[in-house]
C-alpha cells in the first residue's frame, strides 16, 4: 500500500478532532447529472455576515474541471488530469480571477513506496513547494518545504513521521521552522460501531505553551454519528450528524467554555443536500 501524500499524515486524527465542528449556519445543495456535471450552491452565515458560493464540477474520463464563484467576486478555476502520462501521476492547474498572480501548477505522484507533491506559482517570482512521503502504509516519513524565489528564502520546512496499524495511527510533526511539535493519536476501538478516540498535543518552543485536545466519536446507528472533544483550556464541543438520505447530512454542533458557560455557548447548524 502507498504511504499517501504529506497531507495524509495525521489526517484521521484531524478529521476526528476538527471536521464538521462549526458555530455558524451553513446550507449546501448539490445537483448531479448522469453526464458528470455537478452544481453546488452554498451559503454560510457567520455572526452578522452571509457568504455565498456557487460550485460547478464537470468530469469527463480523466479530466475534471472545477469552477467556484463566491460572494466576494472571486472566481477559482481548477483543472485536474488523472493518470497524466503515467499511472499514479496527477496534474492540477488552478487560477483565481481577478488575481493574475494566483496561478499555480501542481503535480502529484503516488507510488507503492512514495508520495510526492510539487507545485510552483505561475508568476515571475513564484513560490515553489515540494513535499514527499517515503515508506509504507505501516511506517512512513515525510518532509514539506517551500521556497520563495523572490526573497531566496525557505518560508517553510516541516517534517513528519507516521506509524499505522489496522486499529491505531500515531504521527509526529515538526512545524514552523522547528518551533512547533505536534503529536497525534487515533485509535479505532470498535469497528462495527465506528467508535474511535483521538488526541493531539501541540507544543510551541518559543512561547513555551502546550495545547492538548481529546476527542471521540461513536455511531448510534448506520446513519447517525456523535462526536465530542475537550481541550486543556476548558473548551468543550459536541456534534450530532445524521445522514437522512444518501450523501445528505444534517449536523448540529455546539461549543462552550466550561469556565464561563453562561456567556460562551455557541450552536451551529449545517445542512447538506445532494440529489
Amino acid at each position: 500500500m502507498a504511504p499517501g501524500l504529506y497531507t495524509d499524515i495525521g489526517k484521521k486524527t484531524r478529521d476526528l478532532l476538527y471536521k464538521d465542528y462549526n458555530t455558524h449556519q451553513k446550507f449546501s445543495l448539490t445537483t448531479c447529472s448522469p453526464h458528470g456535471v455537478a452544481i453546488t450552491a452554498a451559503g454560510t452565515r457567520k455572526d452578522e455576515s452571509i457568504f455565498g458560493e456557487l460550485h460547478t464540477q464537470i468530469k469527463n474520463k480523466k479530466l475534471t474541471v472545477d469552477v467556484k464563484a463566491n460572494s466576494e467576486s472571486d472566481l477559482l478555476t481548477t483543472i485536474t488530469v488523472d493518470e497524466f502520462g503515467t499511472p499514479g501521476l496527477k496534474s492540477i492547474l488552478s487560477l483565481v480571477v481577478p488575481d493574475q498572480r494566483s496561478g499555480k501548477l501542481e503535480l502529484q505522484y503516488l507510488h507503492e513506496y512514495a508520495g510526492v507533491n510539487a507545485s510552483i506559482g505561475l508568476n515571475p517570482n513564484p513560490m515553489v513547494n515540494l513535499s514527499g512521503v517515503f515508506g509504507s502504509k505501516a511506517l512512513s516519513v515525510g518532509v514539506d518545504v517551500s521556497f520563495d524565489t523572490a526573497t531566496s528564502n525557505f518560508t517553510k520546512y516541516n517534517a513528519a513521521l507516521s506509524l499505522t496499524s489496522p486499529d491505531l495511527i500515531a504521527s509526529l510533526h515538526l512545524n514552523n521552522h522547528g518551533d512547533t511539535l505536534v503529536a497525534s493519536y487515533y485509535h479505532l476501538v470498535k469497528h462495527h460501531s465506528g467508535t474511535a478516540v483521538g488526541a493531539e498535543l501541540s507544543h510551541s518552543v518559543s512561547r513555551n505553551e502546550s495545547t492538548l485536545i481529546f476527542g471521540s466519536q461513536h455511531s448510534l446507528d448506520p446513519h447517525t454519528t456523535v462526536k465530542a472533544r475537550f481541550n486543556n483550556y476548558g473548551m468543550a464541543s459536541a456534534l450530532v450528524q445524521h445522514e437522512w438520505r444518501p450523501k445528505s447530512f444534517i449536523t448540529i454542533s455546539g461549543e462552550v467554555d466550561t469556565k464561563a458557560i453562561e456567556k460562551s455557548t455557541k450552536v451551529g447548524l449545517s445542512l447538506l443536500l445532494k440529489h
